[in-house]
């Protein structure tokens, strides 16, 4: 049985984290997620702060359920400028960044 001291499992990859990212953009704003484009801007797409939130919520229920305590603190929220920065920034939380 895992603990739950840490990550359950040795990264989820770059990919995954990609799709997930675009998964819950898109249902957020309302698009489908083939349109989120790796590099596109948070503000070309519409995302405005309360979108953002929403995403970093979505994203720390998701991956909370398999690495126990992760957090996008938010200091950091200002930096996440694009989809990249989101998928790089979680990535790298993970101690999976490539």
């Amino acid at each position: 049985m895992p603990s739950d001291t840490g990550p359950q499992q040795a990264g989820i990859g770059r990919e995954r984290v990609l799709d997930m990212v675009r998964g819950s953009l898109a249902e957020i704003l309302e698009v489908d997620p083939g349109t989120i484009a790796d590099g596109a801007s948070f503000a070309d797409l519409g995302a405005d702060s309360l979108a953002l939130i929403e995403l970093v919520e979505a994203l720390e229920k998701d991956l909370g359920t398999d690495f126990a305590g992760f957090r996008i603190d938010d200091e950091d929220l200002e930096d996440l400028k694009t989809v990249r920065d989101a998928v790089d920034y979680v990535c790298a939380k993970l101690g999976n960044a490539s």
